[in-house]
């Protein structure tokens, strides 16, 4: 009896791994893209409230940011929207983030950018600028949004 369910147990597990849809290449691709796109407008001079809410939504509704550097990480909309609204008192002169190189798993995108700023944090007297190459994981759920980001910083 134990071995039978634990065919039928086994069985009924393979199937469900076996349904689940897996994006293609060149639609995580595209995926990630739009991202970065997204990702660049939330943080330029005239960036708007708009820019933010379309960054957010990429992002699943349980999704995880987790920014590994610095062991922060963010589950909330709300909570990543309020953030992003303060960080719009900064003076921004210029940002421009560009792909550098990507690498494709099953509904995951690795992404090598290196991203070019230069702002004047509200919380700080000086203008800060700088050129960093960062590791971005996206991985995406069974609706292609974004269910987890791990930002390693360079």
């Amino acid at each position: 009896m134990k071995v039978v369910l634990a065919i039928v147990l086994l069985l009924s597990m393979s199937t469900i791994a076996v349904g689940k849809e897996t994006l293609s290449e060149a639609v995580l691709k595209q995926k990630a893209e739009a991202f970065i796109q997204a990702k660049n407008a939330r943080q330029q001079p005239g960036t708007t409230e708009k820019d933010i809410d379309h960054f957010i939504s990429f992002l699943a509704d349980d999704f995880m940011d987790e920014h590994v550097k610095f062991n922060v990480t963010v589950t909330d909309k709300a909570e990543l929207r309020k953030g992003m609204i303060f960080k719009m008192k900064d003076k921004v002169f210029f940002s421009d983030i560009k792909i550098d190189q990507m690498m494709f798993g099953r509904n995951v995108v690795f992404v090598k950018y290196t991203e070019h700023a230069k702002v004047k944090p509200s919380h700080m007297d000086k203008v800060v600028e700088y050129t960093a190459t960062n590791v971005m994981s996206l991985e995406f759920n069974d609706e292609g949004l974004i269910k987890h980001i791990r930002r390693h910083h360079g």
